[in-house]
């Protein structure tokens, strides 16, 4: 082997260790904003069943079932975008979570939750 063969070579480790530690932020990056929309949609479905809840337990008082979901969404830091409240107590309700994904812009997780009285029997 000569030596001019070997010195071709020089700073190849260099430029593979950029390329490594490139990809490797591109994989931590990924993984925070993985991570964000996961807790976005936990919050949302945490905040669903607890709207859910609530409304449930204004319809069987006979009160606004739904008034009472927004305002618990609201203290959840979500937006109640549907509910239903039928005339046996059962709430159905939707909600919505902003997520902010930096560069991406703002996405919203929604998720959906029932509640009501559990029949006798």
């Amino acid at each position: 082997m000569s030596r001019r063969g070997a010195g071709a070579e020089r700073g190849s480790a260099t430029v593979w260790m950029l390329v490594a530690c490139g990809v490797l932020a591109l994989v931590g990056v990924a993984a925070v904003l993985v991570g964000a929309a996961v807790v976005a949609r936990h919050r949302a479905t945490s905040a669903a069943d607890l709207a859910a809840l609530a409304g449930a337990v204004r319809a069987v008082q006979g009160a606004d079932a739904c008034g009472a979901a927004a305002r618990l969404a609201a203290a959840n830091a979500a937006d109640l975008t549907a509910c239903t409240a039928s005339a046996d107590a059962v709430v159905d309700v939707e909600v919505s979570v902003p997520v902010r994904l930096g560069r991406l812009g703002v996405l919203s997780a929604t998720a959906r939750a029932r509640a009501g009285p559990v029949p006798p029997g």
